[in-house]
C-alpha cells in the first residue's frame, strides 16, 4: 500500500475541478529531491519546473498518434474539418465551473486513440521524471477542440479566465500534476494555456496575503504577469495544479486550437475500490463525475467505438496489473 492516499479517493475527480494526486503530509512536487535519473527532462528542464510551476515537453508524441486523435475529435464533435460553418455548435452540456463554458471541452475519455497516446514511453517517461516513481496512474481525462471565437474577436477580449483547480489556502498544499498534449499548433491569438508563474513562486504564502473572504479558486492577477505558452502539435505541457492557469480564447480567424488532456499520479493497486472504479470507467465507457466532467448526453462514444485495446504499459497506468 502506497504510504500516501491517491487524491482520486474513491470518489474520483469529484468537488471542484479536483485533479488525482497526493493526500495528506507529503513532499511538496517542487522540493522534491531526485533519487532516479532523469529521462525525457533536462537539468534546466527540471529547474525551471521546480520554479515556475510548468515545463514544456517538445516532440513528446509522433504525428501519426496526434492525427488519430485530431481525427476522432472532428467525428466525436460532428464537424467538418473543412467547413466552418459546422463549427459553430451549442454545447451539448452546461458546465457547473462555469469558467469551462465555451472553452472548447469534448467530453471524450477512452478513445482507442487517446489511450496511444496515454501510453507513449516519452509521456510516461516525462511523468516519471515529475514524481521521481515508476508506478503511476494516468487519469481519466478529455480533449479540447476550440473553434475561432468571434465574439471575443470583436469585443478585443483577450486574456479568458484563470483560476486553480485545487485550493491553494489547504494545508498541507494539495499535491497533483495536470498535463495538455498540443495537437495544433497553440498560442498567440489562437489562445490556448495561459499561466501566472510569479504566483506559484510564492504559492506558499500567497494565501495568507489575499482579502478575507476570497474565492481561493479564483486568484486576483492584478500586476502579475500572465504567460501564454506557445506550443507545436506533440509538445506536451506539464504543470502543477499550484500553478494558477487558464485557456486564453481563440480570437484567430480560421485556426482551431486542439489538445488532449494527460495527467498521471501514483498509483494505488491496493485500494480495490477505486481501482475497480477506473477499470469500470474503461471497460463500460463511461467518463469521470464532478463539476468540470458533465459528459456526453448522446453516448457517442459507447455507442460508436469499441472500448480500447491497452499494452502492458497501458493496464498499468489503468490498474488492471499492478507495478512490480
Amino acid at each position: 500500500m502506497n504510504a500516501y492516499a491517491p487524491a482520486e479517493a474513491d470518489d474520483e475527480l469529484e468537488g471542484h475541478g479536483d485533479h488525482p494526486g497526493l493526500r495528506g503530509d507529503a513532499t511538496q512536487l517542487k522540493d522534491i529531491q531526485k533519487t532516479l535519473p532523469l529521462r525525457v527532462l533536462s537539468e534546466e528542464d527540471w529547474r525551471h519546473w521546480i520554479t515556475k510551476g510548468f515545463v514544456v515537453v517538445r516532440d513528446a508524441a509522433p504525428q501519426d498518434k496526434i492525427d488519430a486523435v485530431v481525427e476522432m475529435l472532428w467525428q466525436f464533435q460532428e464537424m467538418d474539418p473543412d467547413n466552418p460553418a459546422t463549427w459553430d455548435q451549442p454545447q451539448r452540456r452546461d458546465y457547473a465551473m462555469k469558467e469551462l463554458n465555451g472553452t472548447g471541452m469534448v467530453e471524450v475519455y477512452n478513445h482507442q486513440s487517446l489511450w496511444d497516446t496515454r501510453q507513449l514511453p516519452r509521456i510516461y517517461d516525462a511523468f516519471v521524471d515529475i514524481w521521481d516513481r515508476v508506478d503511476l496512474w494516468v487519469a481519466h481525462d478529455r480533449a479540447n477542440l476550440n473553434p475561432p471565437n468571434k465574439s471575443a474577436r470583436e469585443s478585443g477580449k483577450v486574456n479568458g479566465f484563470i483560476h486553480f483547480d485545487v485550493d491553494p489556502s489547504q494545508r498541507p498544499l494539495p499535491i497533483s500534476v495536470q498535463g495538455i498534449l498540443s495537437l495544433k499548433k497553440q498560442g498567440g491569438e489562437i489562445g490556448g494555456f495561459q499561466c501566472v508563474p510569479s504566483i506559484f513562486e510564492d504559492i506558499d504564502h500567497w494565501s495568507d496575503k489575499q482579502p478575507e473572504g476570497s474565492n481561493p479558486f479564483k486568484p486576483d492577477v492584478t500586476g502579475h504577469e500572465i504567460v501564454n505558452v506557445e506550443l507545436d502539435a506533440g509538445d506536451l505541457l506539464i504543470f502543477n495544479s499550484l500553478l494558477a492557469h487558464g485557456v486564453r480564447p481563440n480570437r484567430s480567424e480560421k485556426t482551431v486550437r486542439m489538445a488532449q488532456y494527460i495527467s498521471m499520479f501514483p498509483a494505488d493497486y491496493d485500494n480495490q475500490r477505486l481501482r475497480e472504479k477506473r477499470v469500470r470507467i474503461w471497460a463500460e465507457q463511461d467518463y469521470p463525475r464532478g463539476d468540470p466532467f458533465p459528459g456526453d448526453p448522446r453516448e457517442f462514444e459507447r455507442m460508436n467505438y469499441p472500448v480500447a485495446t491497452l499494452d502492458p504499459l497501458g493496464r498499468k497506468l489503468l490498474g488492471l496489473d499492478p507495478w512490480a
